[in-house]
């Protein structure tokens, strides 16, 4: 199952030269799988990596809880000076959170929404049925 996700990490990094990094963690914001662009010197240690991914799972389940209302989140995302975060939940049928995708991109990307769902979101969906 690790080389599922795994996989996926993989193949999203791969989308486009601006994404500097890719991770899948679970509902309670463990990794289960990561890749990072090849000859990347990364921000984060992969301890702070860790604790990202668990803060990031917490807000979903936030911006899950405004869905009734607003509509249904594709993804958020967060300008930093030195690169884009985005996440992107991956829901069941009932609306309830399995996975999230944490995705980095260079700070000077002016597409990202564009990536994101042109690219990243039609993957997702291709594969989203493959994962437990």
């Amino acid at each position: 199952m690790k080389d599922n996700f795994q996989g996926l990490c993989d193949r999203i990094v791969q989308l486009d030269k601006s994404i500097r990094f890719a991770g899948l963690a679970n509902d309670e914001g463990v990794l289960l799988g990561v890749a990072e662009r090849e000859g990347l010197k990364p921000l984060l240690t992969p301890e702070q990596r860790a604790q990202y991914a668990i803060t990031a799972a917490t807000r979903q389940y936030t911006r899950l809880r405004w869905q009734y209302h607003l509509g249904k989140i594709h993804y958020a995302s967060s300008h930093y000076s030195r690169l884009t975060r985005a996440t992107i939940p991956i829901t069941d049928s009932d609306n309830t959170l399995n996975y999230v995708l944490l995705l980095s991109f260079d700070a000077k990307t002016e597409n990202i929404h564009e990536i994101i769902t042109g690219r990243i979101i039609p993957e997702m969906k291709k594969i989203s049925n493959s994962l437990p």
